[in-house]
């Protein structure tokens, strides 16, 4: 596990150690829900090597507290893990990306039990606004799609694009969320 661990974090770096970096940014991406059944806070911290003035990929690190009250039975747990990213940025206006973590995750979303498989996968493809203010933050908002949906993703919970059939009964729940990260640029400015 720590090999996967290793490999996962450091030889994306390491394969852009013959590029020339323009730069790099801290990203911020943080997340808070809670209703009367439970609630989720937490957030996932990136660190993006720029490329050029396209590309921005690296390492994230997640970490989030969720906890519930669902049918009297009272549960917590905690979800952590890392990954990486590649945004592709249009002009300052969009950008494209795709987002790969993998992340300790004991609790079953579909049947509200804890698993026996205790790593979720999530790969997320996806694309939305980036516009990047005075040097100084960048915004990236868009809507992401999880091609694996695993049983104990934690972003089960968030999913919130349902299909419906015709006596209005939830059928389909879409994997999709809306994301939302403040890029800091660090070292100073780009220019």
């Amino acid at each position: 596990m720590k090999q996967i661990l290793f490999q996962l974090f450091w030889l994306p770096l390491f394969s852009f150690a013959q590029v020339a970096f323009n730069g790099s940014e801290l990203g911020v991406e943080l997340y808070a829900g809670a209703s009367n059944l439970g609630g989720s806070v937490g957030g996932d911290l990136k660190y993006a090597a720029i490329l050029n003035e396209n590309w921005a990929v690296g390492p994230s690190f997640r970490l989030q507290r969720t906890w519930s009250n669902n049918f009297g039975q009272k549960i917590g747990f905690s979800v952590y893990g890392g990954g990486i990213f590649a945004h592709y940025r249009i002009k300052n206006t969009l950008f494209l990306g795709g987002e790969y973590e993998l992340l300790k995750s004991p609790y079953n979303f579909i049947f509200f039990n804890y698993s026996d498989k205790q790593w979720a996968s999530t790969l997320f493809l996806g694309g939305g606004f980036s516009r990047d203010f005075n040097n100084k933050i960048r915004v990236n908002g868009g809507i992401f799609y999880d091609v694996i949906n695993a049983e104990n993703s934690p972003f089960r919970s968030s999913y919130s694009v349902r299909i419906k059939n015709e006596m209005g009964q939830v059928v389909r729940i879409l994997p999709m969320i809306y994301r939302i990260t403040f890029f800091f640029p660090l070292g100073g400015s780009k220019e």
